[in-house]
């Protein structure tokens, strides 16, 4: 939002931010900066001002305001997105399999991609799973079968045969008459 119709640059920003800072002795909301430290881990910043009406000095600190990325689990619980947990999974389903790990890291950062697009910060394992089948049957065959078998839960090997056949009518070339 602009301040006096011009749009603002950052140190501008920053300004105005401190310049809403209220004094927690005499509630002035003028105040000057006299320090600032990182803190070791970077995560927060530490400030030192000084009240300009009643001269007294106190901390803030000032800290990124994080919001999780979610995953909305089969049963309805909500877990922290684990960008790990989709690269052991993507890892097993190509064990043994001629797939460069550059690929299986491509992948993870397509669903991170996916995941940090979604309005509400939160994606469905069902959405994300077949975001990575579809990665998969396009990279290798045997390691989207065996992704989508443990993705799918198959009931039997009828439901196991009909994935593959699926995939076999996916892959037969066309034929045309002469």
């Amino acid at each position: 939002m602009p301040f006096c119709g011009k749009p603002l640059r950052l140190t501008d920003l920053c300004r105005k931010i401190a310049l809403s800072m209220k004094c927690p002795y005499c509630g002035f909301g003028q105040d000057r900066v006299v320090d600032s430290r990182e803190s070791k881990e970077a995560d927060s910043i530490r400030r030192r001002r000084e009240c300009e009406r009643c001269n007294r000095r106190f901390t803030t600190y000032e800290r990124i305001d994080e919001i999780p990325y979610m995953v909305v689990k089969k049963d309805g619980r909500r877990e922290r997105f684990d960008r790990q947990k989709v690269l052991s999974g993507l890892l097993r389903a190509c064990e043994k399999r001629p797939v460069p790990s550059s690929k299986l890291e491509a992948i993870v950062d397509a669903v991170e991609t996916y995941l940090v697009d979604a309005p509400e910060r939160e994606r469905s394992t069902r959405e994300i799973g077949e975001l990575i089948m579809n990665h998969l049957k396009g990279l290798d065959t045997v390691a989207y079968i065996r992704f989508a078998s443990v993705y799918r839960d198959f009931k039997d090997v009828r439901e196991f045969k009909e994935e593959l056949e699926e995939l076999l009518d996916s892959h037969r070339p066309v034929k045309t008459k002469k």
